[in-house]
């Protein structure tokens, strides 16, 4: 059988009301030329129509120019299952998924990106869903918005609450689908794929069985095809078995904005000193007092948004690789990268598929996770995944539910208001004009962390923010810390809608993180256990079958952790 064909002949085995499973991180990994030739498809012929996707992570790139939005047509789609979604800057147009969205043209889902592969997993191996306590107390959570995103979607829910051997859980149906459209670097002539010029593996094995263990087709886009056993077969990542057809796109660029860099794809080493720092100002401020939660040797979930300067502040403090790095794409240890590369890493020590990374995040095997917030409310929930009227400023959830369902520290990142003019230099912090956008709020428009769960599982969490450092407690918010130059009751107390009660060892953040040169940061260090559970209730640390060390940080109480 021969298995390349044109994208053209690829889109035309696309039948109406077909499920779609197309691999993708924004512009990693898209299989564009693929998704393209299925949109001209349906310009031309009105055909496929009544599509369903599903998406674990979005296909398509932050201008919504790429990706989902070849495909992003009336009567086309019909329904998008996705973990994100393209999201770009005010200043350019809505994409075109978002308008479909928006106006109800669609049952748009945002589900957490671990809990889609999951489904997929399941679908694979022919169980009925899957059964997780990840989302509870969410907008993932039936009682809440069931992960709608529109009303189209709220008739057709997609997740119920189920009480399983006593406990209460998440029920997400397996959903099967017909074809799966994935992308790898190379296919040899039977259809083995690898994935050598990749900056993630993503989810293209399991996307690939469950379609395959179910009837369906697998069609794989790569930069080129080379002689059947020419491939290492360690270096096989999707086997042939597995493939149905192979289309070529020789140009495919590597991510959104880089055509090919051998540094993202861990072919070649890239010399630390050319990292560039991040930028002074006040998020510098921010991502060098959200470095001061970390320790020696801690592995260390990244999010996106100002979180992911932290590994460029340690690298300038000279720490680099001090902690490991791990993010949902895949990467694990390295230089996360930024903007449009963000999910890729430089000089990572490996590169694992995205399903198992996120079965690694969704049972809390890291230490600390970094992440950032849009608002806050007063059971310290967080919102990420949707603000306001142009809600294509965010791209949804991705992996944060599935991140924070069962992290054991949490240290979320953002202003304290949204527009503030700010000035940072000589040790302190000058509010030049206030914001006019509070971001700690009375209800937050969603829930994407749950503070109330969050309490309730003994989560450790704090916010910090360019003006002051807050912990969640049992029974408040609370201010640790202040910034030098910062009036309390006028800057952060009049600032919020909900109350913040003060510490009684108030503290004032050091003045060395509001001057330019590096601030001198030393990670804590880390105490070996072997065998040792963490336990953190009502406030109070204990280690459950061992003795513990404690310490003190610039912040809060900790207690050091690590693992034999």
């Amino acid at each position: 059988m021969k298995k390349v064909i044109t994208a053209e002949q690829a889109a035309a085995l696309i039948r109406s009301d077909d499920v779609v499973s197309i691999s993708s991180s924004s512009g990693l990994g898209c299989p564009d030329k693929v998704l393209a030739a299925l949109g001209a498809r349906f310009e031309k012929e009105g055909q496929p129509r009544n599509l369903t996707t599903l998406n674990p992570i979005a296909a398509g790139d932050m201008y919504g120019i790429k990706g989902i939005d070849h495909i992003a047509k009336p009567g086309l789609l019909a329904r998008v299952l996705a973990g994100s979604y393209p999201s770009g800057p005010s200043s350019l147009p809505m994409p075109a998924i978002w308008h479909m969205v928006v106006d109800n043209q669609i049952e748009a889902y945002n589900i957490p990106s671990g809990i889609l592969y999951d489904m997929h997993r399941d679908a694979a191996a022919k169980r009925p869903g899957v059964l997780t306590k990840v989302g509870l107390g969410t907008f993932v959570d039936p009682e809440l918005q069931g992960c709608a995103m529109n009303d189209a979607a709220a008739a057709h829910p997609v997740v119920r609450k189920e009480i399983f051997d006593g406990q209460e859980w998440l029920y997400f149906p397996a959903i099967v689908p017909q074809v799966t459209i994935i992308r790898a670097t190379t296919a040899d002539e039977h259809g083995n794929l690898t994935y050598e010029h990749e900056g993630a593996l993503l989810g293209g094995l399991d996307q690939a069985l469950a379609a395959r263990n179910n009837g369906g087709i697998v069609i794989a886009q790569v930069k080129r095809v080379v002689k059947q056993g020419s491939l290492r077969p360690h270096d096989v990542h999707v086997p042939c078995n597995l493939v149905d057809y192979i289309v070529v796109d020789a140009e495919q660029w590597q991510t959104t904005q880089t055509p090919y860099d051998p540094a993202i794809s861990g072919e070649v080493a890239q010399p630390v000193s050319t990292f560039e720092p991040q930028a002074w100002g006040p998020e510098k401020v921010i991502s060098r007092r959200a470095a001061m939660e970390l320790a020696h040797g801690q592995a260390v979930n990244l999010g996106f948004g100002i979180s992911a300067n932290v590994p460029r502040i340690l690298l300038e403090e000279g720490l680099h690789g001090e902690v490991t790095w791990a993010i949902e794409q895949g990467a694990v240890g390295g230089m996360p990268l930024l903007g449009f590369a963000f999910g890729c890493a430089s000089n990572a020590d490996a590169i694992m598929p995205s399903p198992n990374q996120f079965t690694y995040f969704q049972g809390g095997g890291f230490d600390v996770t970094l992440l950032s917030f849009l608002q806050v409310d007063g059971n310290g929930s967080v919102n990420v995944s949707k603000l306001g009227a142009k809600p294509y400023l965010t791209a949804g959830c991705g992996g944060f539910v599935d991140i924070t369902a069962h992290a054991k520290r949490i240290v979320f990142s953002g202003f304290f208001t949204a527009g503030a003019k700010l000035e940072v230099g000589d040790g302190k912090l000058t509010i030049l004009k206030e914001g006019k956008t509070r971001k700690f709020v009375k209800s937050a428009e969603h829930i994407t962390f749950s503070g109330l769960i969050g309490r309730q599982r003994g989560q450790r969490v704090t916010y910090v923010t360019e003006r002051c450092v807050i912990d969640l407690e049992d029974d408040a918010l609370v201010v640790r810390e202040i910034a030098p130059g910062i009036d309390l009751q006028r800057d952060v107390l009049d600032q919020a809608e909900v109350p913040l009660r003060v510490a009684k060892d108030l503290r004032v953040m050091d003045p060395a993180l509001f001057m330019a040169a590096p601030f001198g940061l030393h990670l804590r260090p880390e105490v070996v256990r072997r065998g040792s559970t963490l336990s953190t209730k009502g406030g109070q640390d204990t280690l459950v079958g061992d003795t513990v060390t404690d310490a003190s940080s610039n912040a809060a109480k900790f207690v050091e952790v690590t693992r034999g």
